[in-house]
């Protein structure tokens, strides 16, 4: 009988040593704590970094190479070398796996989405494990994710995951930084609070593209749409056994009352958001009440901003700040028309609407 479904998702910095070179010993560790959880009675997905390490340990003086082109290169040559390594470490256990390489653009456009979804989900019926990572090979400026953090926060919610576990080469969130002794580990976040972003500085990790700013924003994101949620150290020894015990040093946002999976598809489009709305305090006050059910009507509705169609995707701003995101049930003239007025349709129905 099935436990859970969980996403984890493995950094470079977990999978490398310090000089940045794979430590293949580690790894194996890693999926031996994979083989244990699926044991247990997980589903498991790993999405996983790795690839452009792989590809430097064979191709070490590409310097010659503009850097996009190097990095689709050292993607191409070490994604194949990573999933070879993966392959015959789970063999091992007697676990089949199979390579999921997927873009932005399969997140965006429906049809994708729904295909590597309903693939995803056959895997996992198939007792497969899916390793995912960004087809590094064709996806460069927008069509790149910011990081494999924001990337395994989609996966997750296109399969409705329990949790989503983010391994990091920290213990979790600290309320300074982590090499700081008077930094204090913080066990549990509450995702609605909005101000705990201020614990997080900004930076980035050694060999990655992303940092804990990142980590957290996805994380709190995914806890929003009700998928429990933790940041880890994946160079402890046996953490995910330990963090699925509720043992060991983590930080866990837990998650919120469950979305529909149309909000779990919103809360990743605002990328492509076609407007925006600018909205007053006594609306914000309501579409924030998690304790009822509210649509965002134009009477709440200060500005509007841009040019939008029904069915287009628009952004919700409070005082500078995007608070939410919703798809239009009208278009932006008739919003203007409407601005201010009781009584009209709202503009984004409750059904349609995701607040942050």
């Amino acid at each position: 009988m099935i436990k859970e479904r969980i996403v984890v998702k493995i950094g470079t910095n977990v999978l490398t040593d310090e000089r940045g070179a794979p430590d293949l010993g580690h790894i194996a560790q890693l999926v031996d704590q994979l083989a244990i959880v699926r044991q247990q009675g997980y589903e498991v997905v790993l999405v996983s970094s790795g690839a452009v390490g792989m590809g430097r340990t064979v191709l070490p003086e590409l310097d010659h190479v503009n850097r996009v082109l190097r990095r689709q290169v050292l993607s191409a040559v070490g994604q194949a070398r990573l999933m070879h390594v993966y392959q015959d470490l789970f063999a091992q256990h007697k676990c089949h796996v199979a390579q999921v390489l997927v873009t932005k653009e399969d997140f965006r456009d429906r049809e994708h989405y729904l295909n590597m979804k309903h693939c995803l989900q056959g895997l996992l019926r198939g007792d497969i494990i899916p390793i995912i990572n960004e087809n590094d090979v064709v996806a460069v400026t927008e069509l790149m994710f910011t990081d494999n953090d924001e990337l395994a926060g989609l996966v997750a919610a296109a399969i409705n995951a329990h949790r989503l576990i983010i391994l990091s080469n920290v213990d979790g969130v600290f309320d300074g930084h982590p090499d700081d002794p008077h930094s204090r580990l913080l066990q549990t976040i509450d995702p609605a609070d909005g101000q705990s972003l201020r614990f997080i500085l900004p930076s980035t990790s050694t060999f990655g593209r992303g940092g804990m700013a990142t980590k957290f924003r996805i994380a709190r994101k995914a806890a929003l749409l009700g998928i429990h949620t933790y940041i880890a150290n994946g160079k402890t020894p046996g953490i995910l056994p330990q963090l699925l015990a509720g043992e060991g040093l983590f930080t866990c946002f837990p998650g919120q009352k469950s979305t529909s999976n149309l909000k779990k598809r919103l809360a990743y489009q605002n990328a492509v958001r076609k407007g925006a709305v600018h909205i007053n305090e006594g609306a914000a006050a309501v579409l924030r009440n998690r304790e009822q059910v509210s649509s965002l009507l134009p009477v709440g509705i200060t500005e509007v901003e841009g040019e939008f169609d029904k069915g287009d995707l628009i952004g919700i701003i409070l005082a500078g700040e995007e608070i939410g995101l919703g798809m239009a049930q009208y278009g932006a003239a008739t919003a203007r028309k409407y601005l201010g007025q009781k009584g009209k349709k709202a503009l984004i129905h409750y059904d349609y609407l995701l607040i942050g």
